[in-house]
């Protein structure tokens, strides 16, 4: 269902851009209308609570010509008033702001709008299940100390106007989690599982069949050694491919920092980057998770972007004001944490292209290596190059067989050109992750996804 609230204040939306269309080249107004709750149980009971990502506001984006200026605000009843705190304030910018080209959109209203399940789960209908999981997680082994069950729901909705554009959309998501704190002897691991969908309810028919995987995960993690640093033939699960690639082309191709200066990928387009097996997708279309939306903060329609083709670096990701800078169309991925915060260019749903190798095969091809499991954090310096990737945990490969010889957490580090093309086989199999959330830096955070096939490279570990 759209948003009430949003629907109440678009005649004010309109009247606002009209108004300020007499002194500004470029008039844009963003609504947002965005639920996020958190829905907790362990064995010491349930709760509920608002999450970061709940807001309700609005941010005009004007442009005079020269540069693009913003400002956001809460209460939107005196369209006079944020009338003249523009005019006062952005009429005369001085020698120090960027140049900004004008922008070109094509007409467009439209209604965008995913279907749920949200108003099919009461609150406590909610809880009650997370505590019937909590509850057989415990019962399942002894050596369980604790165990605990999330949904995290997020419900969006987001109106923008311009001269040319009324648009507005509704879409939700949910993840849920399942963990536990699992001991034996002096050693304690926190094995989770997850399920996501844009229904609560297909979420909660796939974690039955994961609680036994969270309990023998424990059983084996407790017993992982450390990894013998070295270089090594990996195969990723879908979780760490996507971590590749996020951090290795995802935030080097975000174009606003191609306008600063601070991406080498801006020197490589054009030139081969991976291997030639290897295709790189992002956009909000380009998949179906989390970071799925029909138009971006720009109010620009979602995309999907071929990035790499066939290793070649073909093309980066953009906003509007970095399309505008470098003279190319955006790309839909123009992102704000929230209302009071900046666009800038994000990543959405970023991924490798299934290839036509069989997982058994690539398994049986590697003499000795490891096996990755499970995104835990990962680090990108886009100036250089340099890539930094944790896993989870590993199993070990000997001969070709998956062995029970756990290590973990596993560290890949590396030059991401040296690692993309040491690709060598890429699954037929295919999964898109939809439960993360990713920084600009140390901060800006936005709903991220990534994933793709199994990928068979070599890289060193630690």
């Amino acid at each position: 269902m759209h948003s009430k609230f949003l629907e109440s204040k678009k005649s004010l939306a309109t009247e606002l851009v009209s108004k300020l269309g007499k002194y500004f080249k470029y008039v844009s107004i963003l609504g947002t209308d965005v639920d996020n709750k958190m829905y907790r149980a362990d064995v010491r009971g349930k709760d509920i609570s608002d999450s970061m990502s709940a807001e309700r506001g609005f941010v005009v984006k004007v442009n005079n010509g020269r540069a693009f200026y913003e400002y956001s605000f809460d209460n939107f009843d005196d369209v006079d008033s944020i009338v003249k705190v523009m005019k006062d304030n952005y009429l005369s910018p001085d020698d120090k702001e960027i140049n900004a080209l004008e922008v070109k959109e094509e007409k467009l209203v439209k209604s965008f709008e995913r279907e749920g399940d949200f108003d099919k789960f009461s609150e406590e209908e909610i809880l009650t299940k997370l505590d019937d999981y909590v509850k057989e997680l415990k019962a399942k082994d002894e050596h369980v100390l604790n165990s605990f069950a999330y949904l995290n729901k997020l419900e969006v909705n987001k109106l923008f106007v311009s001269k040319e554009k009324c648009l507005d959309q509704h879409y939700t998501w949910a993840n849920v989690y399942v963990m536990v704190v699992y001991r034996d002897g002096d050693k304690v691991v926190e094995p989770r599982e997850q399920a996501y969908s844009n229904k609560i309810g297909e979420c909660f028919d796939k974690i039955p069949a994961l609680l036994d995987k969270v309990i023998d995960k424990g059983r084996h993690l407790v017993k992982a050694t450390q990894i013998k640093p070295g270089v090594y033939d990996i195969i990723t699960d879908p979780s760490i491919t996507g971590l590749i690639a996020h951090e290795a082309f995802g935030h080097g191709v975000e174009m606003d920092q191609f306008v600063k200066e601070r991406a080498l990928a801006k020197k490589y387009v054009g030139d081969y980057v991976a291997s030639p097996i290897t295709n790189m997708h992002d956009g909000a279309s380009s998949g179906f998770s989390t970071a799925s939306y029909f138009f971006d903060d720009d109010g620009v329609l979602a995309h999907d972007t071929l990035v790499i083709d066939k290793g070649i670096l073909v093309k980066g990701i953009c906003d509007l004001t970095s399309s505008r800078e470098l003279g190319v169309e955006p790309t839909g991925n123009g992102r704000r944490e929230s209302y009071k915060r900046k666009a800038y260019t994000r990543m959405t749903n970023t991924f490798f292209e299934p290839g036509k190798d069989k997982l058994e095969d690539m398994i049986k091809s590697v003499k000795h290596g490891y096996f990755l499991f499970e995104t835990n954090n990962g680090m990108e310096d886009p100036k250089n190059w340099a890539i930094q990737c944790t896993a989870e945990y590993g199993i070990e490969i000997v001969d070709g067989k998956l062995t029970d010889n756990y290590v973990a957490p596993v560290v890949m580090s590396g030059y991401v050109p040296d690692l993309l093309k040491s690709i060598s086989m890429i699954s037929d199999e295919f999964e898109l992750e939809g439960s993360g959330s990713c920084g600009k830096g140390y901060k800006e955070w936005v709903r991220v996804s990534s994933g793709g096939p199994y990928l068979k490279a070599k890289v060193k570990l630690s």
